[in-house]
C-alpha cells in the first residue's frame, strides 16, 4: 500500500488489504504514513513560535490523530452494531486508519506552503501578533477540517461495499465525519498549544487544559477578525458548502 493507493481511493485496490494475510501490513504502513505526514505538517504549525514549539507540535500532531482514532474507532464500532450497518469493528477501525493516513499525506503535501506561511507571519512580539494568531488558527483549522472531510469521503466507495445497502453507507459516513470532527476538535484543545498564543510562553501542554472548549477559541478568533455578523455569515457559508459537497458525493455514488 502506497500514498497513491490511498489517494486514488479505488475500492478494488483497497478491499484486498482487509484479507487476514495483508491487514497487519496495511495497518503498519498506515501508522507509518500518519506519523511521518502529520509530523511534517505539525512542525510547520508550531514554527511560528520557534523551533521548540515546532518540535512540540510535530510530536503532538500524530498523537492527536491516534487518540482521535482510538476514541472514534470505539464509538463508530458501537454505532455500526446499533445501526445494523454490518461493518465489523476491525473493518471500521482500518477504514478510519486509511482515512487518517490519507489526510496525513495531503497535509504533508501542504507543509511547504504552511512552512512559508509561518515564516511570513508577524513575530509573537509584534503589535498585530494577536490578530495574526487568530488568522493563523483559523487558516489551519479550516485546512485540517477540509482535508479530514475529503479524506473520509474519498473512501465512501469502500464504505459502501462493506455495508449491506446505500442507506447504511450514508449513515456510516455521516457518523464518522461527525465523531471525527467533534472528538478531534476537543482533543486538539486539550492538547494545546498547537499554534501558540503570542502572550503565553512556549509549553508542551497548558496547565489549564480543561478550561474552555475548542469552539469557544474558534468563536473568539472569528469575532476578533470579522465581528459577530461576519462570523455568522462565515459559519452559514461553511455549513452550506459542506452540505453541497455531501450532496454531490451521494449523487455521484448512485
Amino acid at each position: 500500500m502506497t500514498p497513491a493507493t490511498l489517494a486514488r481511493g479505488k475500492t478494488d485496490e483497497l478491499t484486498p488489504l482487509f484479507s487476514p494475510d495483508r491487514i497487519s501490513f496495511a495497518t503498519r504502513r498506515s501508522i507509518t504514513i500518519i506519523i511521518v505526514g502529520s509530523s511534517c505538517y505539525g512542525f510547520t504549525i508550531g514554527l511560528w513560535r520557534g523551533l521548540e514549539m515546532a518540535l512540540h507540535v510535530a510530536i503532538k500532531t500524530p498523537l492527536l490523530l491516534f487518540l482521535t482514532l482510538l476514541i472514534t474507532g470505539l464509538l463508530n464500532g458501537i454505532l455500526a452494531l446499533l445501526l445494523g450497518t454490518e461493518i465489523r469493528f476491525r473493518q471500521s477501525l482500518l477504514c478510519q486508519l486509511f482515512a487518517f493516513a490519507l489526510a496525513s499525506v495531503v497535509l504533508a503535501s501542504l507543509a511547504p506552503v504552511t512552512y512559508f506561511l509561518a515564516l511570513e507571519a508577524p513575530l509573537s512580539g509584534a503589535a498585530n501578533a494577536s490578530t495574526a494568531h487568530s488568522f493563523y488558527l483559523l487558516i489551519h483549522t479550516a485546512l485540517i477540517a477540509l482535508v479530514g472531510f475529503l479524506a473520509v469521503t474519498r473512501l465512501f466507495g469502500l464504505i459502501n461495499q462493506l455495508t449491506p445497502d446505500r442507506r447504511g453507507a450514508c449513515i456510516t459516513l455521516l457518523s464518522w465525519l461527525g465523531s471525527n470532527a467533534f472528538v478531534g476538535a476537543q482533543l486538539s484543545y486539550l492538547l494545546r498549544p498547537f499554534f501558540g498564543s503570542p502572550n503565553l510562553k512556549v509549553a508542551f501542554l497548558r496547565k489549564d487544559a480543561f478550561n474552555g472548549t475548542f469552539y469557544e477559541a474558534v468563536w473568539t478568533a472569528l469575532t476578533r477578525l470579522f465581528g459577530i455578523e461576519g462570523t455568522l455569515v462565515a459559519l452559514f457559508i461553511a455549513t452550506f458548502v459542506g452540505a453541497l459537497l455531501l450532496r454531490s458525493l451521494f449523487n455521484n455514488q448512485k
